[in-house]
């Protein structure tokens, strides 16, 4: 009896995990770059003198959805989007390296370029700054130039290319920042193959649709796990009475 409780208990548990995981897809289903999270389920053996026979239900994170998602014009100078597979290399205050695919780009108040949650964007050389009174372009190798909107004539200026990367997928994992991250910590290095298209930016890769048919599966499994452990619990009383009886 006791087989049907540990397996319906640790699943109902993990049902509510893969529903804050699914809930958290939705939230972003319109944040630039987003990529889903995906889940499975696994059975787990309990380790234990008298429990050979009994197993765990364990949900497991079996990594990232990396399908693109749609691009978006929005004809802003420092909006840009990446094309197909590959990252933007950030610096973090650490100084370690992180990547994302959040292409909507500021200017800091000492004209660095970051991203909207203010952490650096990487340059080949390091963060890449820009003067003010500048007119910027970002082309599609992530050069950043631009042109002085204070001088006439005036020539264009190179400030600096921004990181890209494209480090195997299976080698990156998310942190609790968003941002991805190498395994062993250790940066990737800068891809030529990598582009980026300016005035641009990428949706999110969630499927709004999928997402909510999952929620509801999810829903009904939960249900069921829900009514096994009643079943169990009727079937105990009915076996005690029985026994009682005898």
């Amino acid at each position: 009896m006791d087989r049907l409780i540990y397996t319906a208990m640790s699943g109902a548990k993990h049902i509510l995990e893969q529903q804050a995981n699914t809930s958290h897809n939705l939230a972003n289903a319109a944040t630039t770059g987003f990529r889903a999270q995906l889940d499975s389920f696994r059975a787990v053996p309990v380790i234990g003198g008298s429990l050979q026979t009994r197993a765990f239900v364990v949900d497991s994170t079996i990594g990232t959805d990396f399908t693109p998602g749609p691009l978006q014009q929005t004809g802003r100078d420092l909006d840009v989007a990446v094309q197909g597979k590959g990252w933007i290399a950030v610096q973090l205050e650490d100084g370690s390296e992180a990547y994302t695919r959040h292409g909507n780009l500021k200017l800091s108040e000492n004209g660095v370029l970051q991203t909207q949650s203010g952490i650096n964007v990487l340059g080949d050389g390091g963060p890449i700054s820009i003067p003010p009174d500048v007119s910027i372009t970002i082309a599609k190798d992530g050069t950043v130039s631009g042109i002085s909107t204070a001088t006439t004539p005036a020539a264009v200026t190179v400030f600096g290319r921004i990181k890209l990367v494209n480090p195997p997928e299976e080698s990156i994992v998310r942190g609790d920042d968003g941002l991805f991250r190498t395994k062993d910590g250790s940066p990737a290095d800068a891809d030529a193959g990598v582009s980026v298209q300016g005035a641009a930016l990428e949706g999110s890769n969630v499927n709004v649709v999928d997402a909510m048919v999952n929620m509801i599966s999810l829903s009904r499994q939960f249900e069921m796990h829900m009514n096994m452990l009643k079943n169990a619990e009727s079937n105990a009383s009915k076996a005690s009475q029985l026994l009682a009886l005898s």
